[in-house]
């Protein structure tokens, strides 16, 4: 269940996402920022923050560093606890290299 509190202020997507009637706009009308780049063969282009979609291309970009490793891409540690220790060894290990 996801609190009031907590809800996220701005959904960042790639292109894939660009169903206007399913999925941006229901989120304008939430009060929303969208950053979601149209397609090219839109008929009306929608504006969007360049710098954050290049933030959100970096933290995929990471995800797949950190899949390339088969322990975590596999969940190969049973328990949450081993799983996280192994994220944040890899993490590290990407980050100093």
């Amino acid at each position: 269940m996801l609190l009031k509190d907590t809800a996220a202020q701005t959904v960042i997507a790639d292109k894939a996402y660009d169903a206007h009637a399913r999925l941006v706009q229901p989120l304008l009308s939430k009060g929303r920022a969208v950053v979601i780049p149209s397609r090219a063969t839109s008929r009306q282009p929608r504006d969007h923050d360049r710098e954050l979609y290049k933030a959100r291309h970096l933290i995929e970009n990471f995800f797949a560093r950190l899949k390339q490793y088969r322990a975590i891409a596999t969940r190969y540690d049973k328990t949450a606890r081993n799983f996280l220790g192994a994220i944040h060894l890899v993490a590290s290990i990407i980050w100093l290299a």
